[in-house]
């Protein structure tokens, strides 16, 4: 069953580049106490992700952070390495925190995976953009299918947090 509007994050890990290499990062680290504007896309560098999703957020984090956002995070089932180096080709470096989720054990637990095998990717994440409140899901915006971004955008989630956190 997916997660929805009102539910709280599941405890969980994500793997990030940290100043020594990879690092685990759970749950708890990532969204307790702060609101985070999280956006998941099925694949770093895939041309609707890296042309249209991805880009959008980078243009908009100073906007996000101005409705009172604590940190814009992108997660992906890639690893570290991957979401590494795409944080730097895309301008993301330093502005978007990168949560690799390599075997979709998050997307998974919020039951927002999408079986890709039949293009050759395996199992990946769902394309959603998510306000998340100390842990809680305040604003969830999933894509009918991967190609779509206008639900999950940057500018959608930006038109919806005030509504959201007020």
């Amino acid at each position: 069953m997916a997660i929805k509007v009102g539910d709280r994050i599941p405890d969980g890990k994500f793997t990030v580049m940290g100043p020594e290499g990879p690092a685990a990062r759970s749950t708890s680290e990532v969204f307790k106490g702060r609101k985070v504007a999280i956006f998941a896309v099925p694949g770093a560098y895939t041309p609707t992700c890296h042309k249209n999703h991805m880009p959008g957020f980078v243009d908009r984090v100073a906007e996000l952070k101005a409705k009172g956002i604590d940190a814009v995070a992108c997660t992906a089932v890639n690893d570290v390495f991957v979401l590494d180096n795409w944080s730097k080709d895309t301008g993301a470096a330093g502005k978007i925190e990168m949560l690799a989720d390599g075997s979709a054990d998050f997307a998974k637990a919020i039951g927002l995976e999408i079986d890709l095998s039949g293009f050759g990717l395996g199992v990946r994440s769902k394309r959603y953009a998510m306000l998340v409140d100390d842990g809680v899901v305040k604003v969830l915006n999933v894509e009918d299918s991967p190609p779509a971004h206008d639900k999950s955008s940057a500018e959608t989630l930006c038109s919806m947090i005030d509504r959201s956190l007020g």
